[in-house]
């Protein structure tokens, strides 16, 4: 069910980078709010998930260099804006998921298992090497 008012690098990006719509509420989280760091608790209280899942949700943000960690006591999480290079994607993201929420969701829910997606990853991560 893609629709085709949603930009193609859109589905592009979530397909690559997004593998849970809490994943990609976190993800959005971070980008309304670019002067705060969250820890993992904060986090979880917002999206609804348990401690532990915003923890794995915000690591693997960082893993793909969509945030960055700062702190070693308690890891705080903030948006990385290096990712994308022109400053227009996440906002195309956001405005696309806010319009079209049910068909990204499903899109979402209808890809691969995470661990599916982690294990391609690692092989793309070879390549750029």
């Amino acid at each position: 069910m893609i629709s085709p008012d949603v930009p193609e690098a859109v589905w592009q990006f979530i397909a690559e980078k997004i593998d849970t719509v809490p994943q990609l509420e976190a993800l959005l989280l971070l980008w309304e709010n670019p002067g705060r760091a969250w820890t993992a608790g904060e986090m979880a209280q917002r999206i609804y998930v348990k401690p532990e899942a915003a923890a794995q949700i915000l690591e693997a943000l960082q893993r793909r260099q969509l945030a960055s960690a700062e702190g070693e006591q308690e890891v705080r999480y903030r948006y990385n804006p290096d990712w994308d290079t022109k400053g227009t994607l996440m906002a195309e993201v956001v405005r696309a998921y806010r319009r079209h929420l049910v068909p990204i969701a499903t899109f979402i829910h209808s890809g691969a298992s995470s661990s599916v997606r982690e294990f391609a990853r690692a092989f793309n991560l070879k390549k750029e090497r």
